[in-house]
Order: C-alpha cells, then sequence, then structure tokens
C-alpha cells in the first residue's frame, strides 16, 4: 500500500534528491541534505496531515533545512577581528587617475631624466648599460634615474617642486657669481702681473 508514510518518503526520495543536487550544487551535500530532512519528516511524522501534499510538505521540509544549514555555516566574527581590506574594494578608476598623474607628470621631466628613469625601471637595464647606451658615466646614469624618481615622488605626492628648483637655481646663480668673481679678480691680478 503506497500511502504509508515510510512509502510516500522512498518514493519521493530521487525528486528529493534533485531539488536538494539544485540547491546546493554538490553532490555529497545534497546527500547529506535529503538525509537531514528525512530525519526531519520522520521526527515531525505526527504533524503531517494525511491527505494534504505529501510532495510539498517533504520539498518544504529539504528547503528550510538548506536554509537552516545555510544560516549555520555563515560565519560570525567580532569586527575587530577583521582586516580592513574586508570591508574596502579597490577602485579601478582611481588606479587609472594614478596611472594619468604619472604619464603627466613622466612628461614634465627633463628628457635625459625620463630616457634613464624609462630604461632602468622599464626596461630593467642596468645602470652600466644604460652608461654605454646613453654615453655618459655610470654615476651620471644613477644620478638621473635618482632625480627623476625623486621629482615624480615630489609632483605625485603633491610637494611644491619649485621651491627646489628655485634654491638649487639661485645656489647655481650664486656659484656662478662667485666663479666669475674669482675669474676676474684672477684675470686682472695676471693682467696686474704682467
Amino acid at each position: 500500500m503506497p500511502n504509508s508514510f515510510h512509502d510516500q518518503v522512498i518514493t519521493i526520495l530521487p525528486k528529493l534528491r534533485v531539488q536538494a543536487l539544485a540547491l546546493t550544487r554538490n553532490r555529497a551535500a545534497a546527500e547529506d541534505l535529503v538525509q537531514d530532512a528525512v530525519c526531519n519528516a520522520l521526527s515531525a511524522q505526527a504533524s503531517f496531515i494525511p491527505g494534504t501534499n505529501f510532495a510539498a510538505w517533504m520539498h518544504r521540509i529539504l528547503r528550510n533545512r538548506f536554509i537552516s544549514n545555510l544560516r549555520k555555516r555563515r560565519d560570525t566574527t567580532d569586527i575587530d577581528d577583521v582586516p580592513a581590506s574586508a570591508f574596502a574594494t579597490d577602485a579601478p578608476h582611481e588606479d587609472r587617475l594614478a596611472l594619468k598623474d604619472l604619464s603627466k607628470a613622466m612628461t614634465r621631466l627633463p628628457s635625459d631624466q625620463r630616457e634613464a628613469l624609462i630604461m632602468v625601471v622599464v626596461q630593467g637595464m642596468s645602470y652600466e648599460a644604460l652608461a654605454e647606451a646613453t654615453g655618459c658615466a655610470v654615476g651620471t646614469a644613477k644620478s638621473r634615474v635618482f632625480r627623476a624618481r625623486r621629482q615624480l615622488e615630489a609632483w605625485l605626492m603633491g610637494e611644491v617642486p619649485e621651491r627646489a628648483d628655485n634654491r638649487a637655481a639661485a645656489r647655481a646663480a650664486a656659484l656662478g657669481r662667485v666663479m666669475d668673481a674669482r675669474l676676474a679678480a684672477a684675470g686682472s691680478s695676471g693682467r696686474a702681473n704682467a
């Protein structure tokens, strides 16, 4: 007699497996879910009203068991234990803006510094190879790369590089005046001796 409770459970098992597999998308988890749902149904057998839709009742038990399992698996932790990176995601538009700023700053560099920086940083060239390719000393090549990096950092960090440039220009002008004065003095003392 297929109307007994146990017979109805056995008859609906294949349909429960299909529903469980659709919910879990994992065969082992689906089998566990069906087993748990059948255990729940057997323990609640007294609450089933004969003559009502047994299949709907079993599918509802299976679905509710799946939802309960999901809730149990949900991780709960103290908010202080969660890394800050879990709350924020990278914004790709910020990366594009940073690259755009870098590109603009690179065009502002003197050509020898830009060339040296690209050869060493982007192309992976050694300082010795850079010096040979540009026809300068190794120390000059290192200096160009260093100055380019320092200048880019200043521009990208929002520092005002004009002050540093003005100080360097003022020092160069003062040094030039001192050198001119010494040359003039040496020239006039040479004429006095002659």
